[in-house]
């Protein structure tokens, strides 16, 4: 669902993630019709490391 999230509105991505400053300087990028494409990119690859990181500590047993 994230993902769907992250292809349609990116900046909301990082609000889901934990990154509300991130969020913030997303939407300004993706306010401009040029910026939507790289703010996509960027949201995409932060969840990517967020689901990553998730891993980790599941597989490590932190909590």
């Amino acid at each position: 669902m994230r993902l769907i999230i992250a292809l349609i509105l990116p900046w909301l991505t990082f609000f889901t993630i934990g990154r509300p400053l991130s969020g913030i300087i997303c939407l300004i990028l993706q306010i401009t019709l040029i910026g939507w494409l790289p703010a996509t990119i960027w949201a995409v690859f932060a969840l990517s490391n967020y689901n990553t990181d998730k891993k980790i500590e599941k597989a490590l047993g932190n909590k």
